[in-house]
């Protein structure tokens, strides 16, 4: 009995391990640790209820968008090895123009720049469209150049679109008789209706607002931004379906082989130059969507959203979670916004709820200068005060430690077979089968990439 009963456990700890394996539910469980841990905050913050939810709704609302850009990037760099670090000039373009040519052709009140009136639909196909215009231009004559030099012509494209956008020569403009404007350092203000409205406006909305308000006491406008929410959450799982077929596919399987050996892909016979423009101006289209998804909702937008700290943000989330896994992209952005985005913001609500810091120092040296003589209360109080600026410093430590422990990232480490089909288990015939000859080892039938 105690022999069938070690096996029993043995059997289930095995199903267990096995369950532990996949990437779905290392997902799951990370996050649903996390917003266990987050309502656990609000909890002691003495939140309400409606204001636990708004707050796990913001963090899904974030871990969607940062997971598309993510998914993008990795297409970049995880798959195919091209260096991009000016993700957040994409996003820019794609949010600019889709904004542009929504707006109406008569602007009125605080929006003084006229735009074409097209119907969202087609604005946002035109944003996604020049973003990935924008990526065809970059790649043609950036891609003649190697890793270290391609990346320094991305980030210089970003700033460039950056700063355009603040110019006064973008301020307004016109193109073939019709006037545009990106407001220059004012930004661009949204005078045409919320692009949800199609969602909105339905009959099913009006339930889903009672609903929210029976269970969380939500209004409408907090039913809007969490129903926006969840549509984030399908548009992410459509981008983690689109890359995954993506990279699975022929196409991806060579982008594989370009970013282990190019010049191995290239004696094969394969235009690795065309193989990188096309997947450089797909991931900069999905990239140009998820800053239209971002922000295009919002009241304004200003071109000081899109500076280079959003890039290496995206590349925090991409190395977390592993460079090459599309799962690897989602875990990490979870990750990056629960504990290196938003998780000092309410580490410090929670500390401040439970003692009291008291006034800080108002410079550096008047922090410092009294642990001479033994009194550190003021330099505490002085990094307490500071603690959103330690922000920063959290996430090199966070990355210096990542990279020392786990090079490859949390689910970067796997080795993909070069097969579309395992060639690890080979069938056996029922019937005469004998012996396999030496040399036919199945376990090497699958070569590495």
């Amino acid at each position: 009995m105690s022999a069938n009963t070690t096996a029993n456990a043995t059997d289930e700890r095995t199903r267990l391990e096995a369950l532990w394996e996949r990437d779905v539910v290392k997902i799951f469980v990370a996050f649903a640790a996390i917003y266990l841990v987050y309502a656990a905050i609000g909890l002691a913050l003495g939140y309400s209820l409606d204001g636990i939810v708004n707050t796990l709704r913001r963090m899904t609302y974030l871990i969607a968008v940062y997971g598309m850009v993510t998914l993008a990037l990795n297409l970049h760099w995880g798959y195919t090895g091209l260096f991009n670090i000016g993700v957040a000039g994409f996003m820019a373009i794609g949010l600019y123009v889709t904004m542009m040519l929504a707006k109406p052709v008569d602007p009125t009140g605080a929006a003084q720049y006229p735009g074409l009136g097209l119907p969202m639909p087609i604005a946002i196909a035109g944003g996604v469209v020049a973003a990935g215009l924008a990526g065809l231009v970059v790649a043609i004559p950036a891609l003649r150049l190697r890793a270290d030099y391609f990346a320094i012509t991305t980030i210089a494209f970003a700033e460039i679109v950056r700063l355009g956008l603040t110019s006064g020569m973008a301020q307004q403009f016109s193109v073939f008789g019709a006037e545009l404007g990106t407001g220059g350092g004012r930004g661009l203000t949204r005078n045409y209706g919320d692009p949800m409205n199609v969602i909105f406006e339905l009959e099913a909305f009006s339930s889903f607002v009672d609903l929210t308000n029976a269970l969380f006491g939500f209004g409408p406008t907090q039913a809007r931004a969490l129903a926006y929410s969840i549509v984030l959450v399908l548009v992410l799982i459509g981008f983690y379906w689109l890359i995954q077929r993506t990279s699975r596919s022929p196409f991806g399987r060579v982008l594989k082989a370009i970013r282990e050996d190019e010049e191995a892909a290239q004696s094969l016979g394969k235009n690795t130059n065309r193989f990188k423009i096309k997947v450089f101006v797909l991931g900069c289209a999905l990239m140009g969507l998820a800053g239209i998804l971002w922000r295009f909702r919002r009241t304004g937008v200003t071109p000081t959203a899109f500076r280079p700290h959003v890039t290496f943000y995206i590349w925090i989330a991409l190395i977390i979670g592993g460079a090459g896994s599309n799962t690897g992209s989602v875990l990490g952005s979870g990750l990056f916004v629960a504990v290196l985005f938003e998780g000092p913001r309410y580490v410090r609500r929670l500390i401040e709820e439970v003692i009291t810091v008291g006034d800080a120092p108002n410079t550096f040296a008047g922090a410092v200068a009294p642990l001479l003589s033994a009194n550190p209360a003021p330099f505490l109080r002085y990094t307490f005060d500071e603690f959103l600026t330690l922000q920063f410093v959290l996430m090199g430590v966070a990355l210096v430690l990542l990279m020392h422990r786990r090079p490859d990232g949390l689910l970067g480490h796997r080795e993909e077979t070069a097969a579309a089909i395992p060639l690890t288990d080979r069938p056996v015939a029922e019937t005469g089968a004998g012996p396999r000859p030496e040399g036919t080892d199945s376990d090497h039938g699958g070569d590495s990439q």
